[in-house]
């Protein structure tokens, strides 16, 4: 190529005329790169967040900090990631509640399917429904026969309206044929408090704030809502042990860059955060708070999103819940 052809290229690439070379995109991270948790420090996302920035510093030679944006069922923070460069350097450590924002609402603000772009899938959590140890049963079967035979009277408390474990709720009553009464609490301390105090029957949360209790007596586990036992609490049966094929509500952490991000910005981010999630003091921090450590490249993540969106928008419309 001659000094006349190389000058054109040149001018062509500053231009924005044709694209810039693979070198470019190798550059990657080429600043700071943000961790965006969409709740409040403290909370088992912030907890990862914050382990894996270390490992993540050192395989980028770049800094990379967290920044915690809480607010509005973490739309604050999702949103901030939507609308940040789509160059890799901001993505979103992101769960269930990612999800369902989405899939949940008439007219939701972003579409995880287009306006997101998968990274890497981090660990899976499963969710536990236990009793108050007034009410007469030990196992699902037969809490379902007494909710049947006391139609509209057994009551159970979550976290909030739309979480998965509303979700967990409203799919066991759909495939028992059951009426129950939820109540909704803000956050899962309140509503753990409500069944120990005896003023709800039954609980649907997660499984290592309430594992004490469940170790005294003071709740009955009865099933977790996951395809696999739970790590912390390896007696209590699944869903689809007892009866209940295909029930499967599993929250999923991960993270997720801005949907134009570039592949090979992805791919990269990707695999150095598989290789921390694999590290001890990564993986720790997931087991203690019950999750099953599931570190899965961007192309299955990818599936897994789509397929749980799918799910929860078919859920949403059949049991007519809708976040807006």
């Amino acid at each position: 190529m001659n000094v006349s052809r190389l000058l054109i290229s040149f001018i062509l690439v500053m231009c924005g005329l044709v694209p810039p070379s693979s070198s470019t995109a190798q550059s990657f991270p080429a600043k700071v790169v943000r961790l965006v948790v969409p709740s409040a420090p403290g909370g088992s996302n912030d907890v990862v967040a914050r382990a894996m920035s270390q490992p993540l510093s050192r395989a980028f030679g770049q800094p990379v900090v967290v920044e915690n944006r809480p607010g509005a069922n973490n739309l604050i923070g999702i949103e901030a990631v939507k609308n940040a460069p789509a160059d890799g350097h901001a993505v979103l450590i992101g769960g269930f509640t990612f999800i369902a924002n989405a899939a949940l609402r008439a007219k939701p603000t972003y579409d995880p399917r287009k306006d997101f772009a998968a990274v890497a899938g981090i660990g899976q959590q499963p969710y536990l429904i236990s009793v108050h140890p007034s009410v007469p049963v030990k196992s699902i079967k037969e809490l379902v026969a007494l909710a049947r035979a006391r139609p509209g009277e057994l009551v159970y408390a979550i976290n909030g309206y739309g979480t998965a474990q509303h979700l967990s709720g409203e799919l066991l009553k759909l495939r028992a044929r059951i009426d129950m009464k939820v109540v909704v609490f803000q956050g899962g301390a309140p509503s753990a408090v409500a069944v120990l105090g005896g003023h709800a029957g039954a609980l649907i949360s997660t499984i290592a704030p309430v594992i004490q209790h469940v170790s005294v007596g003071k709740l009955r586990a009865l099933a977790v809502t996951s395809r696999e036992r739970s790590t912390l609490l390896k007696e209590v049966p699944t869903m689809m042990e007892v009866g209940f094929a295909d029930f499967d509500i599993t929250g999923a952490l991960g993270v997720f860059a801005p949907g134009a991000t570039p592949k090979d910005a992805i791919a990269r981010f990707s695999a150095e955060i598989v290789k921390a999630v694999a590290l001890p003091e990564v993986s720790s921090g997931l087991l203690r708070d019950g999750y099953a450590v599931v570190p899965v490249g961007h192309v299955q993540f990818q599936e897994f999103v789509l397929a749980k969106f799918a799910d929860v928008q078919a859920l949403g419309k059949a049991a007519n819940m809708r976040l807006d």
